[in-house]
């Protein structure tokens, strides 16, 4: 077929990249371009020895300059090729969540080969963001053949709610904004609030002021996986956000479970769904700073707590950052090491790419031998399944997740 895109040449070393199947090229990988475009418009991506790489959407102002969506010289970036594209990212989560299809994540940028976009879908809701000009040129028609193809598959969407309110846009040129989208037959007249029901607990997600999308899939069989251990168990769920870890651990029995947060309105929101699910029994709630709380229990002495939980946010979002981020992951993980009992029990994560895992296990090693004592791995775990992992594309190995006993 011949080609319709201006050309972009890249060095031995972005070939090297993108060959191995990685889908960006940055800015200092390209060497010439051939012909005239926007940014936000296709291009193909050659080799120096005219060899083609792929396609995909360029950027002037971002450090990735392009984004590739096709190696394939045949495709054609018609209706027709983003609505495959959507069915299969669809068909996946149908199968890979199964029941749990009503509240997942649909799209997962890269891993569905749509770079910068996320969609989140809560019941009847779509939450979405855009952090590439690729796609926010061409996402009036993505909302429609996603919601289109959920209809085919007898799942209704009410409305669409775009969480563009992230600095990462202004580096792509676009501005930062948070709106009902008004398309595609969808209401922008609904309160913002909706409620889901995960491992059988129920949630109310505030999508318009909650975190990132407003609550966080990515942890679904993670927070189920605890269940064992916090039966019969009085639990420190630190960093709890809206309480999930903590109402999944009430749910499955514990003796007595504290939530933690140093936001009021994420203990508050923690309360809200504890009275939801009727569990404020044995739970309390505490705003305070996770690192001074742990660090005034162990002062104390005698742990009241035999199973902790540490859910932090990111602590580094670039590999600059790095260092700070393991001092900050092993401060909170050394404390809660020394103040579990021996036969205790620790879950902790990191949800950060730049904290990988070989990062992640020897901070944990490390903090476990100033601590003086030894894990005893019960699990190792990763995000949900509809966060899909590409083995080429290291970015989409975020999250980290162990369950051990301390001993």
């Amino acid at each position: 077929m011949e080609r319709i895109y201006p050309k972009v040449f890249i060095t031995e070393k972005g070939e090297r990249s993108v060959r191995a199947g990685h889908p960006w090229v940055y800015e200092d990988e390209v060497t010439d371009v051939s012909g005239s475009y926007e940014n936000g418009g296709l291009v193909d991506v050659f080799s120096r020895k005219q060899r083609f790489l792929g396609t995909g959407f360029i950027n002037d102002n971002s450090k990735i300059r392009v984004r590739i969506i096709s190696r394939n010289s045949n495709d054609r970036f018609d209706r027709a090729f983003y609505t495959r594209r959507v069915r299969y990212a669809l068909e996946y989560r149908k199968t890979v969540m199964a029941e749990d299809f009503s509240c997942c994540r649909l799209i997962f940028g890269e891993a569905d080969t749509f770079p910068g976009l996320t969609v989140d879908r809560f019941g009847d809701i779509l939450v979405t963001q855009v952090l590439s000009l690729g796609i926010e040129k061409i996402k009036d028609m993505l909302y429609d053949i996603i919601v289109e193809e959920l209809g085919k598959m007898g799942e209704h969407i009410t409305a669409l709610y775009e969480r563009n309110d992230v600095k990462i846009r202004g580096l792509e040129g676009m501005e930062e904004y948070k709106a009902f989208y008004d398309g595609a037959g969808l209401r922008t007249d609904l309160s913002g609030v909706t409620e889901i029901t995960e491992n059988g607990i129920r949630y109310s997600v505030d999508y318009i002021n909650g975190q990132k999308t407003g609550f966080f899939l990515d942890q679904k069989y993670n927070r189920m996986a605890i269940r064992r251990i916090a039966k019969g168990r009085t639990v420190l769920d630190c960093f709890t956000h809206t309480g999930a870890f903590a109402l999944n651990a009430a749910a499955a029995g514990a003796k007595l479970v504290n939530a933690v947060d140093i936001s009021a309105d994420a203990v508050e929101m923690t309360r809200k769904n504890a009275a939801l699910n009727g569990l404020e029994g044995n739970m309390q709630f505490t705003k305070a700073d996770v690192f001074d709380l742990l660090t005034e229990l162990y002062k104390k002495g005698g742990s009241p707590y035999d199973f902790i939980i540490l859910d932090p946010p990111a602590f580094t979002k670039s590999s600059s950052t790095v260092k700070n981020a393991e001092r900050g992951y092993k401060e909170i993980n050394l404390k809660a090491m020394r103040l579990l009992q021996r036969g205790g029990y620790l879950a902790t994560c990191s949800c950060s790419h730049f904290m990988t895992e070989p990062l992640f296990k020897k901070m944990l090693h490390d903090a476990a031998q100033d601590a003086d004592v030894s894990l005893r791995q019960i699990e190792a775990r990763r995000q949900s399944p509809d966060h899909p992992i590409l083995w080429n594309v290291p970015e989409t190995d975020y999250l980290k997740f162990y369950i051990f006993q301390v001993v």
